[in-house]
């Protein structure tokens, strides 16, 4: 099982927008030095939804061959069509990601027998680790926790990462469902008290920016230790509000590009940070130290 801080990992781009293989080289290295538990390669905050299929697939493919076994990656392969998360899903796992992250299929608001289906349908094509992905304030679809207790008797389903910030749901997912099966937070908020409630890690978008704060921060709540981890949580608190001030990933790629770490380019229709927000955001940071 993977446990800690995974790095839902922005894509890095040039000001054109075209892809920064050396930029993306960095940010890899930077995570395995500050200790991230594992990558999280092109979901939402890597921008899956403007990147074309071979880009999709050749940051995949880049990841894990840079990475070269260090940590784990997990690809994110999610689709509304069933048909393409399963093909993404195995040209991931052909070219070795050591697990995949699909998120419930968006748009087309399947119902939870769709939901059942779709997910079963890719577990039985492919039979590399798949985490399921809640998110309905992006897919405007919810999975419902009788849903995700079923999937997770399926063998290759081995954990979800809900980002609705409800955390009821965690006993419930802890009370009905294997015991090997993973629940990671997408929500830098609660990924705490997440964590300390028997959470296993975070999905996080904070940790692109503050990756040691991250990686403590679930090593503490992971051992229990609620003292150290809240101290982390708090110094990070401004910062988690102020990188969803407009949508994930634009004030996280903002705030990379002001640190040095990436250079400015983010891709239509997503635009970089509105102005009126520049100094929250940079409070923010600073707030949290980085």
């Amino acid at each position: 099982m993977i446990t800690g801080s995974i790095v839902a990992l922005v894509t890095p781009m040039h000001a054109d927008g075209s892809l920064d293989w050396e930029g993306l080289e960095r940010l890899l290295d930077m995570h395995i030095i500050a200790g991230t538990s594992a990558i999280g390669a092109v979901g939402t905050t890597g921008e899956s939804a403007t990147l074309s299929v071979p880009e999709h697939l050749e940051v995949i493919r880049h990841c894990v061959r840079y990475v070269n076994g260090r940590i784990p990656v997990i690809a994110g392969t999610g689709a509304n069509s069933t048909r393409e998360a399963i093909e993404l899903t195995t040209v991931a796992a052909d070219n070795g990601a050591d697990a995949c992250l699909l998120v419930t299929p968006y748009y087309n608001r399947p119902s939870q027998r769709g939901l059942y289906e779709h997910f079963r349908a890719i577990s039985a094509a492919v039979s590399i680790p798949q985490i399921l992905y809640n998110v309905p304030g992006r897919t405007a679809v919810d999975m419902d926790n009788d849903t995700v207790v079923r999937l997770a008797t399926l063998p290759n389903i081995i954990g979800i990462k809900d980002a609705t910030g409800d955390l009821p749901r965690v006993a419930d997912f802890k009370a009905r469902c294997p015991d090997d099966f993973a629940i990671y937070s997408g929500d830098d908020p609660t990924a705490m008290e997440l964590i300390l409630a028997g959470g296993h890690g975070n999905i996080s978008v904070t940790a692109n920016i503050a990756p040691r704060q991250i990686a403590d921060l679930c090593r503490f709540a992971l051992a229990g230790d609620r003292q150290q981890a809240a101290s982390i949580n708090e110094r990070l608190s401004g910062l988690n509000r102020a990188l969803f001030l407009e949508a994930n990933p634009i004030p996280v790629k903002w705030a990379m590009q002001q640190r040095g770490l990436i250079e400015s380019g983010i891709r239509l229709p997503l635009t970089p940070l509105d102005e009126r927000y520049h100094a929250q955001v940079l409070a923010a940071l600073e707030a949290a130290g980085i």
